[in-house]
């Protein structure tokens, strides 16, 4: 997270986490870890999430380690086991070739820096490792209301700046990492009646609101 960032989720922590409970949070994080589960549990341990949060994806699909440089959020992340670093994305305070996965859900679009942060996880995977990203394309329906309501004055929105899929997969390329697989879901816009019927689908979907991809050091 970007220095501007982070007061913000050290003081609406709770909010934030909160979110996770009410039926949107709750449909929205079962349709997100679906798609992101089967690019994880097929790793093995030590794995990482960088911008952990309260931990609701670490917890959920089975990462040890958590990282994230607002203190609050870090307190309830350990409340649910998982072991919990303060640092920054941009210059993880691990040594190379550590960990087995590392995972970032949402969180490139809230960093200074995003192609530091994954040149970052690139050096601490292991040469066999996996990089898991799950996100909010910026030219998906989904990015474009996430948007909106950071221009609306949305506490967490208004500090957010999507990336699209392709500007994802250049950074990969950047850091010299080859995109192995992939995941999509939310494909009916936000405010669809039909959204509690939504699948999750292999392979990248155009206009998907949620893709994970993972890649592999080349």
């Amino acid at each position: 997270m970007g220095p501007s960032t982070r007061p913000v989720f050290e003081s609406l922590a709770e909010r934030y986490d909160a979110w996770y409970d009410s039926p949107e949070g709750r449909l929205l994080f079962g349709l997100e870890s679906a798609c992101l589960r089967p690019l994880v549990v097929g790793t093995s341990a030590p794995r990482l999430e960088v911008g952990v949060g309260s931990g609701r994806f670490a917890s959920s699909l089975g990462i040890q380690v958590g990282l994230d440089p607002a203190a609050v959020p870090l307190c309830l992340a350990a409340t649910r086991g998982v072991r919990v670093v303060r640092g920054a994305g941009e210059q993880l305070p691990f040594a190379d070739q550590v960990f087995a996965a590392v995972v970032l859900v949402v969180t490139l679009c809230f960093v200074r820096d995003p192609a530091g942060v994954v040149r970052e996880a690139r050096r601490v995977l292991r040469p066999d490792g996996r990089l898991v990203i799950g996100l909010v394309p910026a030219d998906s329906a989904w990015g474009r209301s996430y948007e909106e309501k950071g221009r609306t004055g949305h506490p967490f929105y208004r500090a957010a700046h999507f990336l699209t899929l392709a500007e994802h997969l250049a950074l990969l390329e950047d850091a010299d990492l080859e995109p192995s697989g992939a995941r999509s879901t939310l494909l009916r816009a936000p405010c669809d009646p039909r959204l509690a019927q939504e699948e999750v689908h292999d392979g990248v979907v155009p206009g998907a609101g949620f893709v994970a991809v993972t890649a592999r050091p080349r």
